[in-house]
């Protein structure tokens, strides 16, 4: 029947000038073989951060693997899609740069994808508008954190993509937002500064660890991220050994100057002693020595610091004075 079937289309065909749309092809009951296309991608989507665009999709199930992808973009005032070159022969799992084909951040721009193989296409799939002024994220600046005694020193540095001609990504920046967090005990605090390359964060207690985290607001997008904490001290603590160090100084320090007190206290106790006992002696015989014009100074080291009571009147003060210049 099968053979039957095929010998009579074959005349017909053969015979017949055209046969013409599926009306004719319905009554006269007969199949146009045509071959099957490719599954179409999905999740076509453009993304960006830090004006950086940048396109992605899937591929639809069941796509051959020797399949490639064909990406074309759409400019609202142009209403003309053309092929991005560079992204003309995607493999599965590729994505496409798009940073330089949407040249206008100021316009709108469709992109789709078709799936390619041997003599089959996929039908395109299209993304949603994108507007890179608008839907760019903006990531925060790189810095770097410092203490300056009672303050935070921060050094910021922009990203280098250029969004136009004499126009840098900063150039997008409203203001910078600090949000500072003293590790102590948690308290916390946001701080707004105009985008520079330096700022200072003052009136912040000294060798107490604060950690910034940075994020930048924009006139042209309301799509940002933060960036990760970065922690200092104020004044930078001395290190663990330094402790040990200047406590052993200062114990070995005190162990001295208790010594030296000791010592001067002991002396002039001592010499308190010596003056009291051997001084009055020593003087009284230098004035005896003038008179005579001879004798020495007696040997002050020698002499005896026993006393004897002394008798209140002058005959007496002078024999104590007598015998106690026995300084030999």
């Amino acid at each position: 029947m099968e053979l039957w079937i095929l010998l009579l289309l074959h005349f017909h065909l053969g015979n017949a000038p055209w046969i013409e749309g599926g009306e004719e092809a319905e009554r006269l009951n007969l199949t146009i073989l045509v071959p099957p296309s490719l599954p179409s991608p999905s999740n076509v989507l453009i993304s960006s951060f830090n004006m950086e665009h940048t396109l992605s999709f899937l591929p639809g199930a069941l796509t051959p693997s020797d399949a490639h992808f064909t990406v074309q973009i759409l400019r609202s005032r142009k209403n003309l899609w053309r092929t991005v070159g560079v992204c003309a022969e995607l493999k599965a799992g590729q994505t496409c740069n798009l940073t330089k084909a949407l040249k206008d951040p100021y316009d709108d721009y469709k992109a789709r994808v078709q799936a390619v193989a041997l003599n089959r296409t996929s039908n395109w799939t299209v993304s949603g508008w994108f507007q890179p002024l608008t839907d760019t994220v903006l990531g925060p600046p790189a810095f770097s954190v410092s203490g300056c005694g009672n303050c935070l020193m921060l050094q910021l540095r922009a990203p280098t993509q250029t969004v136009l001609p004499k126009l840098q990504l900063q150039d997008l920046y409203g203001d910078v937002v600090f949000h500072v967090r003293r590790t102590r005990d948690d308290s916390q605090f946001r701080l707004h500064q105009p985008y520079k390359e330096e700022i200072v964060i003052p009136h912040l207690q000294p060798g107490v660890e604060y950690c910034v985290t940075v994020t930048v607001t924009s006139f042209t997008t309301t799509h940002t991220v933060s960036s990760k904490p970065q922690c200092a001290f104020t004044s930078p603590p001395p290190p663990r050994h330094s402790l040990y160090i200047i406590s052993s100084l200062l114990g070995a320090f005190c162990a001295v100057a208790f010594i030296l007190v000791g010592l001067v206290m002991y002396g002039s106790r001592l010499s308190f002693k010596l003056l009291k006992y051997c001084l009055p002696k020593s003087l009284l015989y230098v004035f005896f020595q003038g008179q005579h014009r001879s004798g020495a100074l007696p040997d002050l080291s020698r002499c005896v610091s026993a006393s004897q009571p002394h008798d209140r009147g002058s005959s007496g003060r002078l024999r104590n004075t007598s015998k106690g210049l026995d300084c030999r």
